[in-house]
């Protein structure tokens, strides 16, 4: 005979160290991720638009590590590990990676400290001013390592040669479930050796392996066309038309999404904590 469910969940509370229906680090995990996330959408449009356009040039920090490798090594996978220090850097400087934005702001919306003008906000300024932190970046890369405009121009074309096809697509929404997925681990620890293997890996899966990321891709692709590879900003724009939202699509449906459906205890609770202290805000006179 299966024990009853309201027993399994009282036991539940008696054994953790908190009285919700879920595992204590679950628990604590989501609060750190609410906190976080209502963090981050509440900034200015002034630290919203540096965060975004240092997370662009520590991406840049990244592939300059990416071409050094590639060029003395010829490995893929190599120069993708090397890449891991540009995410590493994201982290360690707080800056922001448009598709890192995919679990811990949405936890704020729909537990309704946030709103979705918010995050589509979020969204837009990151995404743009990643896009303009890395072409800037990658205008120096150029002018100032001439030997890695091949490496750029042969990785550019790769990324972008044969256009959307199943391929090309599950590859765009491999590479949006595996930064989130970086960005849910690196949350489970605080420390920073754990940070930096999680960096290293993120790197040698998403850039070693050739998956398709809008940001970080589009670094590489504006490098190129800074050396003069024969590829315009319409072409260029055209892919990003259908991988970014593949990108969004990859970290939002097999990452997120279970992962708000695994704490819908703890959402449904918190909706209702903050619908109530809305109420009481209204009757203050």
């Amino acid at each position: 005979m299966e024990p009853d469910s309201e027993n399994l969940e009282e036991k539940r509370k008696e054994l953790g160290r908190t009285d919700e229906p879920l595992e204590d680090e679950l628990v604590e995990g989501f609060e750190n991720t609410v906190t976080e996330g209502a963090e981050r959408l509440s900034r200015t449009w002034r630290a919203l638009t540096i965060t975004g356009l240092f997370g662009g040039i520590d991406v840049g920090v990244g592939i300059l590590a990416f071409l050094a490798v590639k060029e003395a090594t010829g490995s893929d996978l190599l120069a993708g590990a090397a890449f891991g220090f540009g995410l590493l850097a994201l982290q360690l400087a707080h800056s922001e990676l448009f598709t890192e934005n995919f679990l811990v702001p949405i936890y704020a919306v729909v537990s309704r400290h946030s709103t979705w003008l918010q995050l589509a906000r979020f969204w837009v300024v990151t995404l743009l001013t990643n896009l303009l932190g890395g072409w800037l970046f990658t205008w120096f890369v150029v002018a100032g390592f001439p030997q890695f405009h091949d490496v750029l121009e042969e990785s550019a074309t790769k990324y972008m040669e044969g256009g959307l096809t199943v391929e090309s697509a599950a590859l765009a929404l491999l590479a949006g479930s595996t930064i989130t997925l970086g960005t849910r681990m690196s949350q489970g620890s605080s420390n920073e050796v754990v940070h930096a293997v999680i960096a290293v890996f993120d790197g040698l899966l998403v850039v070693g392996l050739g998956m398709l990321h809008g940001a970080l891709n589009s670094a590489i692709i504006f490098g190129a066309m800074h050396a003069g590879a024969a590829i315009s900003y319409t072409d260029w724009l055209v892919w990003m038309l259908w991988v970014i939202p593949l990108n969004m699509a990859g970290g939002l449906l097999i990452i997120t999404l279970p992962r708000l459906v695994r704490t819908l205890e703890l959402i449904k609770k918190e909706r209702a904590a903050q619908e109530s202290r809305h109420a009481d805000d209204g009757r203050v006179v």
